[in-house]
């Protein structure tokens, strides 16, 4: 590659720009699914391409291409610089990407099988062999299920003299069936809601889901479903399981600490951040349990790599620490304007390795990586066992949040109701509402790190032209007290 790589630098160069960088992406995308029996989607597509980011006369240029021959290279990096220089005309402050970044290396996400040499008859009798278990459960109306693998090899050089090979393999795979009666349908996923879970890695992930092996658990839960009570209005002791409370971390902690958010560039697309410079390193963010940390070097995350899109290793980088509001997910531009901003040293500025980009056609952006709540000291046995009266909530179905991050209202898929130290009645239609500093203000318990793992969210939305990124959040059940759960009437 890098003769297309020093040919894009040595244009961009040429015709003015102070700085410039490529990204050559080849991303391989398997998709399987079936519902009712049947298969209902197989799909198999790859795609090439580049793109060309640059600064001249002090504002950013980018452009891409899907054509990888010497005239389209020279073309794209000559326009990202005629972008960059109409770009200036704005007038706004120069960029400054802080110190240089320079790294010569190749990185590999491991995996022991690799998901696209497992025969396709093996990964459709998965599938329908967990499709079949379910429907055999008498009140299942739909039953789905599905498969992903994707894998992207991506190069990246800078004219600082970074050049990164890198090669990302990820699979995810779930099941999801639906009960109907007269009055309403009840719905349960396995093992995550929204399609799947997802991680970096082989085959061997989807193995160890054992689908087939969940599918008439989650089925029955959901016919149950139907007949059971409904959560309760109340002011009560809530206990989230994890994949919900991987979500109330993506929404509450992970896009608040977006440090382009808290700037104001990403204020049209899901808002902006309530987690203002003045706040970092005073802030009462969450109780004395809570530690939140963005670690992009977290073996199997969604959000794990070698090296963002800006050629930055990948950090663990502390968010919240003992309840204090610590750090943002930023970029080299973004961190040296803090630094600025807070009266610091900007040549010591440096990026939380957080920039990343959807694909070869897209300029990155500040992104989560593996946004994480720290193991704690519990046990989940124990965790219940000291609940006198509570809720337990597990497995998101619906997810609302203001503008700044700040209130929100989530529900989930199943709930029990927690008495004496015991899960006992099952619950429906459970939701719960909060103000995210009052909310972790309240955690006054996490489970340690045997109840803790990392899970995958494919599907996380941001950008103008939008881009979808996929990110880790690992967590352990967490309990939080005087929480308003149930619908007010």
């Amino acid at each position: 590659m890098r003769e297309w790589t020093d040919l894009a630098l040595d244009t961009a160069r040429a015709r003015g720009a102070t700085y410039a960088d490529i990204r050559i992406v080849h991303r391989r995308v398997q998709q399987i699914s079936v519902r009712d029996g049947a298969v209902n989607l197989l799909a198999e597509h790859e795609t090439v391409g580049f793109g060309v980011r640059v600064i001249a006369d002090g504002a950013w240029g980018f452009a891409s291409s899907s054509r990888l021959t010497r005239e389209e290279v020279q073309r794209v990096a000559a326009e990202a610089v005629a972008i960059a220089r109409a770009s200036a005309a704005v007038g706004k402050e120069p960029v400054d990407l802080g110190p240089p970044e320079v790294y010569v290396d190749t990185y590999r996400t491991p995996f022991e099988i690799d998901p696209f040499e497992v025969p396709l008859e093996e990964k459709l009798a998965l599938l329908l062999a967990a499709d079949e278990a379910m429907r055999r459960v008498k009140g299942i109306r739909v039953a789905r299920g599905n498969l992903v693998a994707q894998r992207d090899r991506k190069t990246f050089a800078s004219t600082e003299g970074s050049f990164i090979e890198q090669e990302i393999t990820e699979v995810g795979g779930g099941i999801v069936a639906y009960a109907v009666d007269e009055t309403e349908v009840q719905q349960r996923s396995y093992p995550n809601s929204f399609g799947r879970d997802q991680r970096t890695g082989g085959w061997e992930i989807v193995q160890a889901m054992d689908l087939p092996g969940n599918a008439e658990r989650i089925a029955s839960e959901a016919v149950a479903l139907l007949t059971a009570d409904p959560c309760p209005c109340e002011v009560t002791t809530l206990i989230l399981g994890p994949t919900q409370l991987a979500l109330q971390v993506h929404e509450s902690c992970g896009h608040p600490t977006e440090l382009d958010r808290v700037f104001g560039s990403e204020a049209a697309y899901a808002g902006t951040s309530f987690l203002t410079p003045d706040k970092l390193g005073t802030f009462r963010y969450g109780s004395p349990v809570v530690n939140l940390t963005a670690d992009a070097t977290v073996p199997g995350g969604l959000g794990t790599f070698g090296y963002d899109d800006e050629g930055v290793p990948a950090r663990r980088v502390p968010l919240v620490r003992e309840g204090i509001f610590v750090g943002y997910l930023t970029s080299r531009e973004t961190a040296v304007r803090l630094a600025k901003m807070r009266g610091e040293d900007p040549a010591k500025a440096r990026s939380g390795g957080a920039m990343r980009a959807s694909g070869w056609n897209r300029i990155p952006l500040i992104r989560m990586t593996n946004i994480n709540l720290e193991p704690g000291e519990w046990t989940f046995e124990d965790l219940i066992a000291d609940t006198e009266h509570g809720i337990y909530m597990e497995t998101n179905r619906s997810w609302s949040i203001d503008d700044k991050r700040l209130n929100f209202q989530f529900g989930t898929e199943i709930a029990y109701e927690i008495k004496r130290g015991r899960m006992v009645r099952l619950l429906k239609n459970a939701i719960y509402t909060g103000i995210t500093p009052e909310f972790w203000g309240s955690c006054d318990a996490v489970c340690n790190a045997d109840h803790w793992r990392v899970w995958g969210t494919p599907n996380c939305g941001k950008g103008q032209p939008g881009q979808v990124a996929h990110v880790g959040h690992g967590v352990a059940p967490a309990r939080f007290r005087n929480v308003q759960v149930g619908v007010k009437k």
